[in-house]
């Protein structure tokens, strides 16, 4: 069974059809196919069944394709660390982040690596912290960056600062004139925030169950950051953020955060990777300016 073949069956099974399959690999239809037959007589077992939509993967194509996905994954890190055994300084890192973490840690981190190794290139994508620790796992990604991060045996967390979260709102809402935010005013304004697979919004759900009080009603619910900062830019709405999320805001005057009163939204920024794998040059170079701005996100530096 060749490398090849495995590789053309991934293609294919990512993109459902064949057609779409040949123009990503930049090969003939066919050529897909005869390493889809060699595969499937390899294995003794239909791996595809073709229908008017295009093709579907049988069980035994599921199956491969799960295994495969992380296996071709694993090679193409292998080769990464190869490169670094020859003294190349390229290659690529995936790093998954929330929201909050990405525009204000990733952003400036990133910024002052790629100065200095230009030819290394980023992949960053904002997902919960579901997603990203299972992206760790499964080897799409080399790093994550995440709040309310839960413990794993197969991770190890090599940075981890503390996070105070504080309500954030624009310079003229009639919140902004408090010095502390408490529950009460939570419910009495509009407010947006995640929806319950967020950390936050556990933890800010739980608070209020604990003080007797009714259940948090947002006026928007979403995990999208920027639309949380333009709704709450505009006046709209009252967010539970860590303050280093808008600190652009704060210099520009846009957006102010208080203290909450009553209310402890706490947790950890966390810097992780997979125990069992090793980092490339690149992303071990990364880790080390990552850990450089982590200290400056302390909770006591923020409020």
């Amino acid at each position: 069974m060749q490398l090849r073949a495995l590789i053309y069956f991934n293609e294919l099974a990512r993109h459902g059809s064949m057609r779409r399959a040949a123009e990503k690999l930049g090969i003939a239809p066919t050529a897909i196919s005869r390493q889809i037959e060699n595969l499937e007589y390899h294995f003794g077992a239909p791996l595809v069944e073709r229908d008017p939509t295009g093709i579907r993967l049988t069980a035994a194509g599921e199956l491969l394709a799960a295994r495969s996905a992380r296996s071709l994954r694993e090679l193409d890190h292998v080769r990464t660390l190869i490169d670094d055994l020859k003294g190349l300084r390229a290659g690529r890192v995936t790093v998954y982040a929330s929201g909050a973490a990405a525009s204000g840690l990733l952003v400036p981190a990133l910024a002052d690596f790629s100065a200095s190794y230009p030819d290394v290139r980023f992949e960053v994508v904002v997902a919960s912290v579901g997603r990203s620790m299972q992206a760790l796992a499964e080897g799409e990604a080399d790093l994550a960056v995440t709040l309310f991060t839960p413990p794993r045996t197969d991770t190890v967390a090599r940075c981890r600062v503390a996070i105070e979260h504080a309500a954030v709102m624009a310079p003229d809402h009639p919140l902004a004139d408090r010095l502390q935010i408490g529950p009460d005013d939570l419910l009495a304004y509009p407010t947006a925030v995640p929806d319950a697979a967020f950390g936050v919004r556990q933890a800010l759900d739980g608070q209020m169950r604990e003080a007797g009080l009714p259940a948090l009603d947002p006026v928007f619910t979403t995990g999208a950051l920027e639309v949380q900062l333009e709704l709450a830019r505009r006046g709209r709405a009252v967010l539970v953020l860590p303050p280093f999320s808008v600190r652009r805001d704060a210099v520009a005057g846009t957006l102010v955060t208080r203290p909450f009163r009553g209310l402890r939204i706490r947790t950890h920024l966390d810097l992780s990777h997979l125990r069992d794998r090793p980092l490339s040059f690149a992303a071990a170079k990364l880790v080390a300016v990552l850990e450089q701005h982590m200290p400056d996100f302390r909770a006591d530096r923020e409020v």
